[in-house]
This record gives C-alpha cells, sequence and structure tokens, in this order.
C-alpha cells in the first residue's frame, strides 16, 4: 500500500507532501516515509502504531465490535461513550457514501493481514521507522480502545525528535471529534 501511495503522489505530482495517516493509514504513511524518504516532508501518525513487533495489541473486545459489521459496536470504539454528539455526526457523515464499512471479504483479509504483520514487525519498513530524519507529530485521543496511549508514547519515542499530543476524552476518531484542534495542530506542524 505504500507503494501504491507513492506511485499516486508521483502521478499527481506532489513532490514532498505532508502525509497524514490514520489507524492502518498510519501504519502505510510509516512505511511510505522509510521506503520513499524523498516523497515526505513531514508526518502526522494519528491514533497508529510502529511496526516493530513491540506495540501492544488491540485490545479483544475492540477488535471483536471493529471487526462485527454492526455500526453502534464499531462506533463504541471509535469515540468513548460521552461523546455522543460527536459520534453521531461521524455516522451521520459516513451515510452520505454509498457501502461505508463495506469492503469485499478478500479486502478485509488481506487488510488483517497486512495490519497482523505490521504489528508483529514483519513488514521490512516497520523496524525501520527509528532511522525516519523528518517532522513526525504522533497524535490520537487519551481513551482510545482500539490502539493503547502505551503505543502512542513507544511511537513517538521511537522516532527522532517526534512530538507527541494525546487529546482528552477523545478516542479512536479523535480526529473527527477534535477536528478544529487538530486541523491547526496539523497546519501548525506542517507549515
Amino acid at each position: 500500500m505504500a507503494q501504491q501511495a507513492s506511485a499516486f503522489i508521483t502521478a499527481l505530482g506532489l513532490g514532498k507532501p505532508a502525509v497524514l495517516g490514520w489507524s492502518m493509514g498510519g501504519m502505510i504513511a510509516q512505511a511510505l516515509a522509510v521506503l520513499h524518504p524523498a516523497q515526505v516532508s513531514s508526518l502526522v501518525l494519528a491514533a497508529t502504531q510502529a511496526g516493530n513487533g513491540k506495540a501492544q495489541p488491540v485490545p479483544p473486545a475492540a477488535a471483536a465490535a471493529l471487526s462485527s459489521g454492526n455500526g453502534e459496536a464499531i462506533l463504541s470504539v471509535l469515540f468513548p461513550d460521552d461523546q455522543a454528539a460527536a459520534a453521531l455526526t461521524y455516522a451521520r457523515s459516513i451515510h452520505a457514501y454509498p457501502g461505508y464499512y463495506q469492503a469485499p471479504e478478500s479486502a478485509e483479509a488481506a487488510q488483517s493481514a497486512a495490519i497482523a504483520q505490521w504489528q508483529a514487525g514483519k513488514d521490512p519498513a516497520g523496524p525501520r521507522v527509528s532511522k525516519l530524519a523528518i517532522p513526525t507529530l504522533v497524535a490520537d485521543g487519551s481513551q482510545d480502545a482500539l490502539v493503547p496511549t502505551a503505543n502512542d508514547r513507544q511511537l513517538a519515542a521511537l522516532i527522532p525528535g517526534a512530538a507527541l499530543h494525546l487529546y482528552p476524552d477523545a478516542g479512536h476518531a479523535f480526529l473527527m471529534q477534535d477536528e478544529t484542534e487538530f486541523a491547526a495542530q496539523v497546519a501548525s506542524f506542517t507549515k
């Protein structure tokens, strides 16, 4: 997927953009920066984890909810319980897209396999993330049910000079919950 992202950057003639990746997208963004450093000016890694095999796994209950296909269960792991308004806004916005949260079983299996390989440190790019030499912001919600905050701290400590920001009372979808503050932080960071 990092190779596809690289080809996309090239096809659009983007040069060396700032790259933001959320969740699995953060894993892909890390691999892109390792494999194609000339294409990434800075990284924003949102609610993701290192690919060195040392990250804490997704808690089993959260993984089951996410893979259940049940919209309410999925929202329950994306937003803390007391953030119902943010969850509702998110749910309403994704309903505007046909086929949201639906993918062929083969795509879901490939995605799960790629995540497992990254988490186990078996993706060749994963262990090389500590060699990155670009400005990096690691951000997440302090109550992320999918990515334990210990993983955010580990990732920020792994990348030289990386900044860490945890949004209070926010979950895995913190960037939708605290979108105004996060967008301002990203804009300031990527100047």
